[in-house]
């Protein structure tokens, strides 16, 4: 379940006191005429009077409209309008920013998140592993093997102990990929791949624990 981002939000006041800000720049009201009372604005924007009076007190302030008592509400300056449309323009795009950076903050959390429970997943995955991973071994075949004359396929060498062999070092020769047909001799020195359980495997076939005669 996903948790609701939080929002960022101009107060509807400001809001309202845009709206009218363009339509005066835009020539729908212009200077000097009269444009709604409060109540009438208050059902036009569907808000409390509260809201539209704070909208209106905002509006006077930048010398956009005057708010005559008996009389109404007067637009007064379309430059001024301009100009708090421009400032308003500049903090919107900062506000715009800062809600991405909360929503970009917020992923980069979840991903964090999930970063470090995959990271703990696989050192744990990796320590119960580790006893089973694949390392390699040096064996030397000694001179009383029974494998000395067979072949790895004779002893059938990698079905028994789950090792491969990957080289025989013979008389100071490295015998690389050895075939099945490879016959074994005293002196050997085995390089095989395996878990630490075929290693073992192969050090008892090789001294005669496990080879059939």
């Amino acid at each position: 379940m996903h948790e609701e981002q939080p929002q960022v939000h101009l107060a509807r006041y400001i809001t309202i006191a845009v709206d009218i800000a363009t339509r005066i720049v835009r020539g729908e009201y212009r200077i000097g005429q009269k444009i709604f009372g409060r109540s009438t604005l208050a059902g036009k924007y569907n808000v409390s009077p509260e809201t539209i009076r704070r909208a209106l007190t905002l509006l006077q302030e930048r010398g956009i409209v005057d708010v005559m008592p008996g009389v109404g509400v007067v637009v007064k300056s379309d430059r001024a309008a301009r100009e708090y449309l421009a400032d308003y323009n500049q903090k919107k795009v900062l506000l715009d920013i800062q809600e991405r950076l909360s929503e970009l903050l917020k992923e980069r959390e979840k991903l964090n998140y999930e970063i470090d429970k995959l990271t703990n997943q696989l050192l744990d995955y990796t320590f119960k592993m580790a006893g089973r991973l694949q390392k390699l071994d040096e064996i030397t075949v000694p001179d009383n093997s029974p494998l000395l004359g067979r072949s790895l396929a004779e002893t059938d060498f990698r079905a028994r102990t789950g090792a491969t062999v990957l080289s025989i070092y013979r008389n100071g020769h490295e015998i690389l990929s050895p075939e099945a047909k490879t016959t074994l001799h005293a002196g050997d020195v085995l390089i095989v791949v395996g878990t630490p359980e075929s290693a073992r495997m192969v050090d008892q076939m090789v001294n005669g624990n496990e080879i059939d005669g």
